[in-house]
Parts: structure tokens; C-alpha cells; sequence
């Protein structure tokens, strides 16, 4: 085992109470839920940012012409939600033919909410990168028009980036934009152990509620290349990135993590302190103690 690894297997150990800074999910069923119940932590929900729709009044200031665009970009389920609350806003129709590349497997299920899937419009990349995204769009670059939808206040650089270095056509549409929401109650106390960020805006939220929050040994996990550069920039230290081949999603980040933990210290201690008696008699020393004791205390 490396370094790092013992030092992620000790602290995963003391995670006991994690907060993740996005809303409880809905479903029962939910991973995290089966996270929880395995490893016996505590996973403590509270969305760091609220979104707020950018009215379709004010996003025809973009002068952007959602029909004429042949594949979409979306890099969240977010994203979806506000595309097509635009498009229906706009009382727009969107193309049968329109193509979707998707971050994630679970966001391009996603949009079973919204249309027919079918996998030969429906494109993502194999392990939740970035990387595995835009590998998908290179092989349709030629023919496609792009449009990513994204926050206004927070788009994927290396994304941006990799469109504008490939010569592709796109667009950038700003649909929604995120506000930073009330944390203090949930984080007065500061007594987790792990905190969960999903987005660069996650990271000033904390910053806007707290600008002197200090560490001080709280493992900190990140979402994206975006967000994992806001924690660094924030002065915090990064103790894991996802997604990586290895950790394609939160949840199995924080199941490998965990599950890699060693006994702690007290644990430890704990254990070798209590006498192995097991398959052999108790000495003499053993037996005689509570007849003495017995003795004194009926005197």
C-alpha cells in the first residue's frame, strides 16, 4: 500500500459523519442510502447553492436560436431540467433528430424524463470524464452544431477549452445561474469529518457563509477538474478527485474510500487491551481474586 493510500485508509475511518453539498435524494433507492447502511456513517445532505431559472425574456437576449443547434451539451441534470424548461417557455420544439452528449451514464438516463431515448442519439463518455465526453464528440465533431447549456456564472473551462481548440461550432447557453444558499445552521458546528463538493459555486458558497473557515483535517472531496481547481484556489487541500477511472461517480468514491479504511488508534488500543482467554483456562491468579474479594466483603 502507498502513502497515500494508508493516509486516505486512516482518515476514512473517522468519517463517521459526512456532509454532501447537494439536496436528500428523493428515492429510497438512492446508492447513497446503501452507502450508508454499509459502511454505518452518517451522510448529512444540505444543497450548498440554490439555481434560479433565467427567464426565457431575458436568455433571447443571448440571441440564440435553440433549433438550429444539431447536438446538445449537458454536464448535469441541471442542465437538462433548465434546457427544456426554456424550450418549453419558448414554446419551442426540439428536433427528434438532436443528438445529446452527456457527462455520465446517470445523466444521460436522465433524459428519459424529457424525451424517447434511444442510444443512437444519446452519446457519453465511458468513465465520467470530461476526457471520455469530449472523445465521444470528437468522432462527430465534423457534422454536429453544439450547444452547451450551463450555468451563467459556471461553465467547465476544460470543455470550453477543447471546443474552441478543436475548431468545433458551438454555443455557450446560459439557462440558469446558481446563488449561494444559507449554510450556517447545517455547518455551525463544524463536526464532519468529510464535506462533498459538486461545483466551484459549492466551494464561494462556503467561503460566502464562512470567510474564515479553517480545515483543520476535514477531508474534503471534490466533483469535476472546476471544482477540484476552486477548492486548491481556496487554500484547502484536495484529498480526492472524482471522476477517475477508478472513481466514476461520488458514490463510489467515497465506497472505495471508506472501504479501504484500517483500525484507528483507539480501536486499537481498545482491542489490545481486553485479555485473549479464548481455549485456555483462567489462572490461578484469575480464580483466586473474586473468593478474596468475596471473603472481604462479607466480613
Amino acid at each position: 500500500m502507498s502513502k497515500n493510500e494508508s493516509k486516505q485508509a486512516v482518515s476514512s475511518k473517522a468519517a463517521r459523519k459526512i456532509l454532501i453539498s447537494q439536496p436528500k435524494p428523493e428515492s429510497e433507492r438512492s446508492p447513497y442510502f446503501d452507502l450508508e447502511r454499509k459502511h454505518n456513517v452518517e451522510l448529512v445532505f444540505h444543497p450548498f447553492i440554490v439555481l434560479e431559472g433565467i427567464p426565457a425574456r431575458d436568455f433571447r437576449k443571448q440571441k440564440i436560436d435553440i433549433q438550429q443547434y444539431s447536438a446538445i451539451i449537458f454536464t448535469s441534470r441541471n442542465a437538462i431540467d433548465h434546457f427544456f424548461r426554456m424550450s418549453e417557455e419558448m414554446k419551442l420544439s426540439i428536433a427528434q433528430d438532436t443528438k445529446y452528449f452527456c457527462i455520465t451514464e446517470a445523466v444521460a438516463l436522465y433524459l428519459q424524463k424529457f424525451i424517447l431515448y434511444r442510444k443512437r442519439k444519446v452519446f457519453y463518455g465511458a468513465d465520467g470524464t470530461n476526457k471520455s465526453m469530449l472523445d465521444v464528440i470528437n468522432k462527430h465533431k465534423e457534422a454536429e452544431k453544439f450547444l452547451y447549456v450551463c450555468s451563467e456564472n459556471q461553465q467547465d473551462n476544460e470543455i470550453c477549452s477543447w471546443l474552441k481548440n478543436n475548431n468545433c461550432d458551438f454555443q455557450l447557453a446560459y439557462m440558469y445561474r446558481s446563488i449561494s444558499n444559507d449554510i450556517k445552521p447545517v455547518l455551525q458546528k463544524n463536526d464532519y469529518e468529510m464535506i462533498c463538493f459538486f461545483t466551484p459555486s459549492g466551494v464561494k458558497s462556503l467561503l460566502d457563509n464562512f470567510p474564515n473557515f479553517k480545515q483543520n483535517g476535514t477531508v474534503i472531496t471534490a466533483f469535476g477538474s472546476n471544482t477540484s481547481k476552486a477548492v486548491i484556489d481556496a487554500g484547502f487541500k484536495l484529498e480526492i478527485q472524482v471522476p477517475s477511472p477508478q472513481r466514476p461517480s461520488m458514490v463510489a468514491a467515497l465506497d472505495l474510500f471508506l472501504a479501504s479504511s484500517l483500525p484507528s488508534k483507539q480501536e486499537a488500543k481498545a482491542e489490545k487491551a481486553v485479555p485473549k482467554t479464548e481455549g485456555k483456562s483462567p489462572s490461578k491468579t484469575a480464580v483466586k481474586a473474586p473468593r478474596k474479594t468475596a471473603a472481604k466483603a462479607i466480613k
